[in-house]
């Protein structure tokens, strides 16, 4: 079967302000984001792609905008079922200012269980984005053959929840996956079970530096909880 490659968007603005951006338009890359952006077709320079899907989202267009330059033999698709998780009411909202409402302790612990208000159940995200991927994946082997790379640009839920479907993982259990912006992760599927090959593979270990000085901002995973959307990364 073909080998999938996932890239979060690089670091957004949003992610730099500590917000839950969700589907908010003109959420950008910061320029941390653009230069991981720019590295991104050096670290993949020795894998041939058969094609590209991106999340409409602009974070994720503007990541992969360096890429399909070096490439230009590469059409870039877009599909909505990539797209970040609709969190309806909370979309924009200080992620410090979230932390406080009811709700926040379902979605770290019970995922399954939540329903953004006027957004999308957790739930429906992850089937949403696995439906997605089984069908690229398929068409991908059909057209190219069943050694052929494809890439997909998305984001930090998303991405969580597909590694949490090729574990096996019930999505209760995904919050304990993390993946940095710009990072790979690789998933080849086969006919009785996926591969995970990388999981939020950066080749920057930034992240593991123990944060000991005041002026180093807290680790939002110290106190055993995981950022929704995704972190902002190492700095």
């Amino acid at each position: 079967m073909a080998t999938l490659i996932l890239v979060r968007h690089g670091r957004s603005t949003a992610n730099t302000a500590g917000l839950l951006a969700g589907w908010t338009p003109g959420v950008a890359l910061d320029e941390r984001g653009a230069e991981q952006a720019a590295a991104l077709p050096g670290r993949l320079a020795g894998v041939p792609l058969a094609a590209v899907v991106s999340s409409p989202l602009q974070r994720c267009r503007e990541t992969l905008a360096p890429l399909l330059a070096a490439r230009p033999e590469l059409t870039e698709h877009t599909d909505g079922r990539i797209g970040e998780c609709h969190y309806g009411d909370w979309s924009g909202r200080k992620l410090s200012e979230l932390a406080d409402e009811p709700l926040m302790k379902i979605v770290q612990q019970h995922p399954s269980a939540v329903s953004f208000p006027g957004g999308e159940s957790m739930r429906a995200m992850q089937a949403r984005a696995v439906d997605a991927v089984r069908e690229w994946d398929a068409r991908i082997e059909e057209e190219h053959g069943g050694d052929a790379v494809f890439l997909m640009c998305s984001h930090g839920d998303i991405i969580k929840s597909l590694v949490a479907d090729a574990l096996g993982m019930h999505l209760d259990l995904f919050q304990r996956i993390h993946v940095d912006p710009c990072s790979v992760t690789a998933i080849r599927y086969t006919a009785t079970r996926p591969f995970v090959f990388r999981l939020g593979d950066t080749g920057d270990f930034g992240s593991l530096i123990p944060r000991t000085s005041p002026e180093t901002p807290k680790d939002p995973e110290a106190d055993g909880n995981a950022v929704v959307g995704g972190g902002a990364g190492a700095a």
